[in-house]
């Protein structure tokens, strides 16, 4: 078997070249040691072919474990040849990668990527230039229009070429040195090239006291003779090699300043990024929740599910002389239940479409660099948005994005906050009660996700404010990738995998709970059919109700359903669904039984506390630990009820006088905002 890696940055196609190579082949795991996605495939044109794809990296001397996992595994076990995709439109960003690699003294092929965007931007390449600049073999390609990638990978099979850099004779001289003292192989550079900097692990090798002191000696008489740290020394001579060769193989053919140049200066200004950015938040709630998808579900609800199949299946029963209590089960249990889940599909559809256009176009990215200027004022990174975006599609991947995040405290941070944001589970629960009570505003819906991510930025300024998440944050550094119109199929592909995620759980999760519920809700402890208000389910929800009363939502049936959520959000619309009837029924008996500010607190309530169970799996998994485990969802759980708490409170001091308890909620508020923005304690140094 040969193995060939697939190395390069973020956003570079990286990705999109190894799905096009192994196709379905794909084996996704975890890196041993460390929860670092591992992807491996084999070549769909030759079996024999081990396609594995490295963590998106922008260098290997590692600050993440991306970079540290890429860096040892090069290291330790070398593929046969590495394939280093390129984006053609940030050539010399590229580049430094590229010189780190040929480090290593493994045999590589140059993949230059997106160079059918290089008109847009004004420049060309010359690749066979830049194949003699690098010594390697370069092939030109497209992931977009899957135009050279099998020529890519064939050549990084039979033509990859070893080559090597040459730096300032001076440092030569110390790399050459240093490699001397630990008996390093003279082809692979890079252990001697990471000591020079100051990493003296060497992949894993130890070093003995006297090696150590030779390598540091070394070190600092290079240092005196640049004038300058061995770090910068380094890096300097890298870009000024990189910028030989961006003078050597790029030539202008029009302006420079592009349509993205031009798009940029507004969206990521200072002032108006963070007004556009909520702007355009607004309007994709407000088409898939209030427009678009919201005229289709209520069709779907009211009619399909309310009228259509319900009677269908009453008189095809009624045929088939089914017993009374199935056709009991299948109309008010499984279709009331399931039924009011799957009438949400087409809110689900047009708002990942939405969101599919926002982030194929490019805007997603410039969204986390306009946050991380808001982030970064109360402690956190950037990089704690790229999670946060993720969680709008499901928490578990969001959850385990945060690996990528370098300070231990920013990433459990922002695995205890990530969950705020509404994901695709939570959007049935937004239009529900946007119907019930708030039919015709436009703010609502898009408010639950302006909640969610004020309550990620308050909780990271109350949490940056504890000893045990203190310190320095996380560097950010991300692509900007050029604008370009989204691909139609691209984007229809995302919302139809998501609405098909959300068909696949309502045929198995909330199948089953909806079931269940409706057993419980129609007999009580003595298996005697009932009504609700007498049945097993109404005694067990009496017993927790009490709970949620100062929230506005303490009957049996809204604490039932808010306790189902925790297996999966979307069952809670569904048990409402059994519980109060299905279509048109469901919105006006909710909305009968409670005040809008119960209605908007049960909502928020339900998109601040502890996810679903696998969400919450994934959190005890990526903490480590289960004291972290209950330490983030008892904070997660905590949030929701003060917030809600506070909210319906507030709203019922506009029409009714204060009591003991709205007292009680101002008392809370003002000690959240002590605790919230109180000045951190500043560390005291012992003399």
């Amino acid at each position: 078997m040969t193995t060939i890696a697939l190395v390069g940055n973020p956003n570079c196609g990286k990705s999109s070249v190894f799905n096009l190579l192994t196709g379905s082949s794909q084996q996704i795991g975890n890196w041993p040691g460390v929860t670092v996605e591992r992807k491996s495939g084999l070549f769909k044109k030759d079996k024999s072919l081990v396609i594995q794809d490295l963590p998106g990296i922008y260098s290997l001397s590692p600050y993440s474990l991306d970079e540290k996992v890429s860096r040892d595994y090069l290291l330790s076990s070398p593929p046969d040849a590495v394939l280093n995709i390129i984006d053609a439109t940030n050539l010399e960003r590229s580049l430094y990668l590229t010189l780190q690699l040929l480090d290593f003294g493994i045999p590589m092929v140059v993949g230059l990527n997106m160079t059918d965007r290089l008109k847009s931007i004004g420049k060309k390449i010359n690749t066979e230039k830049l194949s003699y600049a690098l010594g390697l073999p370069v092939v030109e390609m497209s992931a977009l229009k899957n135009q050279g990638i099998t020529e890519a990978i064939h050549r990084a099979e039979k033509d990859a070429s070893l080559s090597e850099v040459q730096y300032d004779a001076r440092l030569e001289a110390a790399i050459s040195e240093i490699s001397n003292v630990v008996n390093a192989d003279k082809r692979i550079r890079f252990p001697a090239l990471a000591a020079f900097e100051g990493d003296l692990s060497l992949g894993g090798q130890e070093l003995t006291l006297s090696q150590q002191k030779e390598i540091i000696e070394i070190r600092q008489i290079t240092e005196k003779i640049f004038d300058d740290e061995a770090s910068e020394i380094l890096v300097n001579e890298r870009y000024a090699l990189i910028s030989q060769i961006i003078q050597l193989v790029v030539t202008e053919t029009g302006s420079t300043r592009s349509i993205t140049d031009k798009i940029d200066r507004i969206v990521t200004s200072k002032w108006l990024s963070l007004p556009i950015f909520i702007f355009i938040m607004w309007l994709v709630y407000f088409l898939s929740i209030q427009t678009m998808g919201g005229l289709a579900t209520s069709w779907l609800n009211d009619t399909f599910f309310g009228q259509i199949v319900p009677d269908f299946l009453e008189k095809l029963m009624a045929n088939l002389k089914i017993i009374s209590w199935l056709q009991n089960l299948v109309i008010n249990g499984i279709v009331a239940g399931v039924g009011a889940t799957l009438g949400f599909i087409p809110q689900i559809f047009v708002l990942f479409v939405l969101l599919g256009i926002l982030e194929d176009s490019g805007y997603m990215a410039r969204v986390a660099f306009v946050m991380d200027r808001i982030f970064r004022r109360f402690g956190l990174s950037g990089k704690s948005f790229i999670p946060m975006l993720i969680a709008s599609g499901c928490g578990v991947p969001a959850i385990m994005a945060a690996r990528t995040i370098e300070q231990e405290r920013d990433r459990r941070i922002t695995i205890m906050v990530t969950t705020f944001m509404p994901c695709s589970a939570k959007l049935p629960i937004i239009a529900l009660i946007s119907g019930a009570f708030f039919r015709g505003n436009p703010w609502i819906a898009p408010s639950a996700y302006f909640l969610g991510m004020a309550m990620i930025i308050l909780s990271g300024i109350m949490l940056k404010k504890l000893k045990m998440f203190s310190g320095d944050r996380s560097a950010f550094i991300m692509e900007m990738p050029n604008y370009h119109l989204p691909q139609v199929w691209t984007v229809l592909k995302y919302g139809l995998d998501k609405a098909m995620s959300f068909v696949k759980r309502a045929g198995t999760i909330i199948f089953v709970l909806t079931v269940f519920i409706w057993f419980f809700s129609n007999y009580n402890f003595r298996l005697q059919q009932v009504t609700a208000a007498q049945s097993m389910l109404s005694d067990f929800g009496r017993l927790i109700a009490w709970i949620f009363s100062p929230l506005g939502f303490g009957d049996w049936r809204a604490a039932v359903a808010t306790l189902t959520g925790l297996a999966a959000k979307e069952t809670i619309v569904g048990t409402l669904g059994v519980l109060y009837g299905g279509g048109q029924e469901l919105t006006s008996s909710f909305a009968s039984q409670y005040t809008a500010a119960a209605g908007y607190s049960f909502l928020a309530f339900n998109l601040l506390c502890a996810p679903c169970i696998a969400a919450v799996s994934t959190i005890f998994k990526e903490m480590g630990s289960v004291k972290w485990g209950l330490r983030a969802v008892g904070f997660q759980t905590l949030v929701a009820y003060i917030m809600s708490f506070i909210i319906y409170q507030f709203a019922r001091l506009m029409t009714a006088p204060a009591d003991f308890v709205t007292l009680l909620a101002i008392i809370v508020l003002i000690f959240g905002l002590y605790i919230t923005f109180r000045p951190a304690q500043k560390e005291v140094l012992a003399l």
